[in-house]
């Protein structure tokens, strides 16, 4: 049977037909197939040959290679021909350049085969080059909104981190490039949601679009499965609760209002309402806005004991000990792996700045008594309000530790929260005790108690829900446990350099 005048063969002879070929090609472009290697491999196929794809400096980019020419290959490149076509031994190759003329080229597509080039061959590769074409700018496309989010997603984080360290000023200022009026704003509330870690991205834009992009919303450098956010806006806790309760296995923990300048104090509130969350029917909640002993210290002698305490810090530059400041606070909260996610440093740069601050008060911070009281002083020179400078105060007599945890309030708070744990048969609050004079280690407090590590670490979890706080993981919670012993004189007052 002879071939058709225009070289298109019936789909059941030896070529492929005009509709077949073309219905083919255009299968190229379905969402599942968007791949040039597989066009390129298609093309070799249909057109009974080989063929490859080169990029803009003639380097194979998909298929196989063909015998080319190297310097009409670099022609069609230069854009001096838009195709080439020429004879290799007993092979056609036709070369033909990809992308328009008047632009740089995204490369060459080139086929060879036995039998000479005829319409349909031509033509196949003709409109396979505008899928080539289209493919590579749908790639460019979506590779140039992949770098936009990142580069969208490193910003975000950079704020949070410099909210972290109290640098509201630097964080307004770029925020207010990409986002304006986001952080035009004293106050806001931070939230944590929880979910798998393969739904976190997902989840993340959920987030943004709950809130109407009025919120910063951070993918949590410390764990995989948050996602982290700073609502200045009050409706945002209703829209977050929303999308918790439309999917399984997420949670929400929230702050109460704070100021920018104390992020990671609401950071730290939200993961601890997670914590109760977890357990929760609907998933979520809110940081209870319960008594905090430092609420019920003398408050101008607690002042004066925390200038006291850290006034060797005033001795470094601004900077410097803003720097120190921001980090021993962060440490104090989190491990040192995750302080240095969230800050965006090294684990050994937290360590070696904690460690400095330690030598600077004179401290030694594997004892959970002394963490406890430079957190209590760090905070409370954080989120005291400066006294007034219009008539200077009467003095306060130094006051040490000791004198700020020996009043009667303090002493009723204490009683009432450790006396919570009589009610268990276990000796839950002789194992706590030992294992907060142990710094925190099961091993070291099973010894001392001559009990199994694993006995410990039981009696510690069971301890957490009765009083309502998270003692395996460092932070406020802990602290403020290791105070109310302190209070009733269960522990050693801790050494702080001449002001315990």
């Amino acid at each position: 049977m002879a071939g058709r005048e225009d070289g298109a063969f019936p789909a059941h002879g030896r070529g492929i037909g005009p509709a077949t070929w073309a219905e083919e090609l255009l299968d190229q472009l379905r969402p599942t197939g968007w791949d040039v290697r597989k066009v390129v491999a298609w093309l070799a196929g249909a057109a009974h040959g080989t063929a490859c794809l080169l990029d803009g400096a003639g380097a194979l980019v998909a298929g196989e290679p063909v015998p080319s020419a190297d310097d009409l290959v670099a022609d069609v490149l230069a854009g001096r021909f838009a195709s080439a076509a020429f004879q290799d031994r007993d092979r056609h190759v036709h070369l033909v350049r990809v992308g328009g003329p008047h632009a740089p080229p995204a490369g060459v597509l080139a086929v060879a085969r036995a039998a000479p080039f005829d319409r349909q061959a031509a033509e196949m590769l003709s409109r396979t080059v505008g899928v080539v074409e289209l493919l590579l700018r749908a790639h460019e496309t979506g590779a140039a909104g992949r770098r936009l989010e990142r580069a969208t997603s490193a910003l975000r984080l950079a704020i949070l981190q410099l909210l972290m360290v109290e640098d509201t000023v630097s964080a307004r200022r770029v925020a207010a490039g990409l986002w304006p009026g986001l952080l035009d704003t004293d106050t806001a509330t931070v939230y944590v949601v929880e979910t798998h870690r393969d739904e976190r991205e997902r989840l993340t834009a959920e987030c943004l679009a709950a809130t109407g992009h009025r919120a910063l919303v951070v993918r949590c450098p410390a764990v995989d499965g948050h996602v982290i956010v700073v609502a200045p806006a009050d409706g945002a806790g209703r829209a977050l609760r929303s999308l918790v309760g439309e999917r399984p296995h997420t949670y929400l923990g929230g702050s109460t209002r704070q100021g920018l300048a104390r992020t990671a104090t609401a950071y730290g509130q939200a993961v601890s309402a997670l914590a109760l969350a977890r357990v929760r029917p609907d998933g979520t909640a809110v940081y209870a806005e319960r008594t905090h002993p430092e609420r019920l210290m003398d408050t101008e002698a607690l002042r004066a004991w925390s200038v006291r305490l850290l006034r060797p810090l005033d001795t470094l530059p601004h900077h410097t000990r803003a720097e120190l400041v921001a980090t021993t606070r962060l440490g104090l909260e989190f491990t040192a792996v995750s302080a240095a996610r969230i800050l965006g440093v090294s684990r050994n740069t937290v360590r070696a700045r904690m460690e400095r601050t330690e030598r600077l008060l004179g401290t030694d911070f594997s004892h959970l008594t002394v963490r406890a009281a430079v957190h209590l002083a760090l905070n409370t020179q954080a989120g005291l309000a400066p006294a007034p400078a219009a008539a200077p105060a009467p003095p306060v007599p130094a006051a040490r530790l000791r004198d700020l945890l020996a009043g009667p309030a303090l002493r009723t708070w204490a009683q009432e929260l450790l006396g919570r744990l009589a009610a268990d048969t276990r000796d839950l609050r002789g194992t706590l005790r030992a294992w907060i004079a142990a710094g925190g280690n099961a091993e070291r407090a099973a010894h001392l108690l001559g009990v199994h590590a694993q006995t410990v670490r039981e009696h510690v979890r069971g301890v957490e829900p009765v009083l309502e706080r998270r003692l395996l993981a460092v932070g406020s919670d802990l602290y403020e446990v290791v105070l109310a012993h302190l209070v009733v004189g269960d522990l050693e007052q801790p050494a702080l350099d001449g002001h315990e």
